[in-house]
């Protein structure tokens, strides 16, 4: 169908009528409802393009669940001759190893106690870096030693310097006050006992102590600090010391064969200090120490008896401390 015709009033006016036609038939093509729909379409595709751009990038910048903490390592192993030479097999240089053996001094003789066949527990810090497995055990955040008959653990614990310590799982200390045994001795020649009869005056009489047999000669120790009551001869005891330690505790050391230098008697003396050395003077039958611990005035079994410990821990570390030897103790 043809164009209507216009009557232009000049050239000038039929352009502008022209332009106008033109314009109405461009828009008409550009906003078709096709063309609209796909426009829609397009925008629509580029907005969820846009959106799964958007979340791909705030997934990149979520951040990564944190990696699991490193657990502690156990380590054991079977002692074949001594606590030594199972502590080197498990990476414990000396310094800690001397730690170990102190802290169970009050609780163990290794040299009686320990037998092959016994086993030494630790619960260690993970170790770091590639070479892990050649790096050398870290202080043990807790140690069990299991003789067979019975186990005994202790917990780590440092002090604000740092310093390393031991406890019990209760926070009782490790490092008694009293030694449990003044020397190096060979064995018990005779127990504590209420009625024994006397291998020299064949009567029966309690035995107040315990008889450690070893070499003439053997240095003795102060089994606690304490201040020297007496240091002299009495019948039966020969050479004898006696010593009163922090209340209600005293102790007692016969049968020597002679003094250390310079002690006399109200001479301060510390725990492990030398006293004397072993003899037989006094009714003995061979060279031995005969040692006694009173408390309160009454004689007890030096063996077996309850010695005080050291530097305890307060009510509130305690409780910290319980917790987390509970954690460890688990994993032994």
């Amino acid at each position: 169908m043809p164009f209507p015709a216009f009557v232009a009033p000049s050239a000038r006016s039929g352009k502008v009528i022209l332009a106008c036609v033109l314009s109405s038939v461009c828009a008409a093509s550009i906003f078709s409802p096709h063309r609209a729909k796909h426009a829609v379409d397009q925008d629509d595709a580029a907005g969820a393009q846009s959106a799964s751009l958007n979340r791909e990038a705030a997934d990149t910048t979520r951040q990564a669940p944190p990696a699991p903490e490193p657990q502690p390592v156990v380590k054991s192993a079977t002692i074949k001759s001594s606590f030594a030479e199972a502590a080197q097999r498990l990476g414990l240089d000396g310094r800690t190893t001397a730690l170990l053996a102190h802290a169970f001094s009050g609780e163990i003789d290794f040299r009686r106690d320990l037998k092959p066949g016994n086993t030494i527990s630790l619960v260690v810090d993970p170790p770091e870096g590639n070479d892990a497995a050649q790096e050398p055990a870290s202080t043990p955040l807790a140690v069990r030693i299991a003789t067979g008959t019975s186990s005994h653990d202790l917990f780590l614990y440092r002090n604000l310097e740092g310093k390393p310590f031991y406890y019990t799982k209760d926070g009782a200390s490790t490092t008694p006050a009293f030694a449990r045994y003044p020397l190096a001795y060979e064995r018990v020649s005779s127990d504590f006992s209420l009625r024994r009869l006397d291998p020299v005056t064949h009567q029966w009489q309690s035995h107040d102590g315990v008889d450690l047999a070893a070499p003439a000669g053997t240095p003795v120790h102060a089994t606690a600090r304490g201040t020297v009551s007496f240091i002299g001869r009495q019948t039966g005891y020969g050479k004898v010391i006696v010593l009163r330690n922090p209340p209600p505790y005293q102790t007692v050391f016969a049968h020597l064969s002679r003094f250390a230098k310079g002690l006399h008697r109200g001479a301060q003396v510390q725990r492990g200090q030398v006293i004397g050395y072993v003899g037989s003077t006094g009714w003995a039958t061979g060279p031995h120490l005969h040692y006694e611990v009173h408390v309160d005035a009454v004689p007890k079994d030096p063996l077996t008896v309850a010695l005080p410990g050291n530097d305890p821990l307060d009510a509130t570390e305690r409780v910290q401390f319980a917790k987390e030897a509970d954690r460890l103790e688990a994993l032994l």
